[in-house]
């Protein structure tokens, strides 16, 4: 894995012998879904099936350089991806964008990865997916990043990395994101810290009290992950 990749300003180092990630700017011509996989997106129209398409073909990458070899990836009854025994991961695909990320289930406990536009919710969106705190918090960050896209963001992964340790549904209501900008001075980027506001026990190991995240805005895109 060399070069930056987006994905990789998100992730953290302490795990990157378990982590294991890749990413696309745009199809490759002439991928087709594993024979399995098929039936799922069977009668999607071309933009759907290929955002499936890519996005498990990184799966499959970010899989091999774990040492996993490329499986079918299912969905399961809440549309979450079906990972391989001993895999844990997270997918993502918005315009411009389509990425896995992949860990160890033994040293990684669950991964929750995001990708959006940087630009503006659209109307009505922010009061539907935020708390009156939340949106008094994020107008007083600094200007020039679009706070409520990047707040959408850091819960959409919230949620991905929920769900497969608790198998609950956890509302948009449910998890409080607070934002710091990075102190290291990269920029666009930062950390964000996701309180539990709901019953966080878990299916094993520790209840979910508080995820912590990373955020970046680079190339016109939006991205978050969790890694526990």
């Amino acid at each position: 894995m060399t070069g930056r990749t987006l994905v990789s300003s998100v992730l953290p180092d302490t795990v990157s012998e378990d982590l294991a990630y890749a990413e696309v700017y745009a199809d490759p011509p002439g991928l087709t879904p594993l024979p399995e996989e098929e039936p799922l997106i069977a009668k999607s129209v071309a933009k759907r099936r290929n955002e499936f398409i890519t996005a498990r073909h990184c799966a499959r990458i970010a899989m091999g350089r774990l040492g996993v070899p490329p499986v079918p990836i299912l969905k399961g009854d809440k549309g979450e991806p079906c990972w391989p025994d001993g895999v844990v991961g997270s997918l993502t695909h918005c315009t411009g964008y389509r990425g896995a990320v992949v860990g160890r289930a033994g040293a990684v406990r669950s991964v929750g990865i995001d990708a959006e536009p940087h630009d503006v919710l659209p109307d009505g969106v922010l009061d539907a997916i935020s708390l009156q705190e939340e949106r008094h918090e994020i107008a007083a960050l600094p200007q020039g990043l679009h706070w409520d896209r990047i707040l959408f963001c850091a819960k959409e992964a919230t949620y991905k990395a929920w769900f497969p340790m608790t198998k609950r549904w956890l509302g948009f209501e449910d998890a409080h994101v607070v934002f710091d900008v990075d102190p290291s001075g990269r920029g666009a980027a930062g950390v964000f810290v996701s309180k539990i506001l709901i019953d966080g026990a878990a299916l094993s190991g520790p209840p979910l009290t508080a995820l912590r995240g990373c955020w970046s805005v680079e190339r016109g895109l939006v991205l978050t992950a969790i890694v526990l």
